[in-house]
């Protein structure tokens, strides 16, 4: 039987290509010195990869390592960087992901260091090519713990996230677009960070939310939104179970609202019900009550 790969370990094309990402992720700003990796899945136990202790913006083809899917090195005249692990642990739970790239862009690492989850339901283009960006928790980078905190968070439709107090982390089909979804990430961070400057974040309403999810199924992107007819169209709440008790809490940003799930539908009633939580309890219910008690005494009833 034929592989579904078309390239190897000594494709040069494809070495040029991570050091063409590579000069461009340190052209932005987004990994000084030796920070950052970058990957590319290229066989079935097949990664190329860049090495460890290089800058970015320098890389040669000649630079570039091989590994397999367990992180042995394969080929390569550098070692191989220990954050690879991180990447195969991408590859590995998501196999539609064939390229990586982490490096630490400065706005979208703001809000790592900060633990600000990052709001929704603001920009189109965030919102069809992003959608949610989950928080991985922090772990000490280059061994295999720190590879498996992303795990939770690999849902079908994801494809970027802040690593906390660390940098982020971006994947696709290939370099170019995981490459893109960095951009795309940083340049939504700044804006909201000069927007909070200007004044308030203003979000988009609900239908204006459900089109542009319409768009994005149309153009056959998938989003975590899709899979979980629980989860609200723009309240960060797609991982809950991922976070656990670690679910980053917004101080800088207010929450967004909570409009009904994609799959959950729009009526009217469902729409009062999810948009304002804070309504959904005993406290509330019980207020409810008193007030209506006092309505109706005061009418003689």
């Amino acid at each position: 039987m034929s592989s579904p790969w078309n390239s190897g370990i000594n494709d040069r094309r494809l070495k040029e290509q991570i050091c063409e990402i590579g000069r461009r992720v340190y052209a932005k700003g987004f990994a000084a010195a030796n920070d950052g990796n970058i990957s590319i899945r290229v066989g079935e136990n097949e990664v190329l990869c860049s090495p460890t202790m290089i800058c970015k913006g320098f890389m040669t083809p000649d630079d570039i390592c091989a590994v397999d899917l367990d992180g042995n090195q394969l080929a390569g005249k550098r070692k191989r960087t220990s954050e690879i692990l991180l990447h195969l642990s991408v590859m590995r739970a998501r196999p539609d992901v064939k390229a990586v790239v982490h490096c630490h862009p400065p706005h979208a690492t703001a809000f790592g260091v900060a633990r600000e989850p990052i709001p929704q339901c603001i920009l189109p283009e965030v919102e069809v090519f992003l959608g949610e960006i989950p928080f991985a928790p922090y772990e000490t980078p280059g061994g295999q713990k720190f590879a498996d905190t992303v795990l939770p968070f690999l849902k079908p439709g994801t494809n970027a996230m802040i690593l906390t107090n660390h940098g982020t982390i971006s994947f696709g089909p290939d370099l170019e677009t995981a490459y893109w979804r960095t951009e795309i990430v940083d340049a939504y961070c700044r804006i909201l960070i000069l927007a909070k400057q200007v004044g308030n974040i203003s979000y988009l309403n609900e239908r204006e939310s459900r089109e542009l999810l319409d768009l994005k199924k149309k153009l056959n992107i998938d989003d975590p939104r899709f899979h979980d007819v629980s989860c609200d169209l723009c309240g960060n709440s797609a991982f809950r179970d991922g976070y656990k008790e670690n679910m980053p809490e917004p101080c800088g940003f207010p929450a967004p609202p909570a409009f009904p799930g994609y799959l959950a539908g729009s009526s009217a009633a469902t729409s009062a019900a999810v948009a304002s939580p804070a309504t959904n309890t005993p406290q509330f219910d019980a207020l409810v009550k008193a007030i209506t008690e006092q309505v109706l005494a005061a009418l003689g009833k």
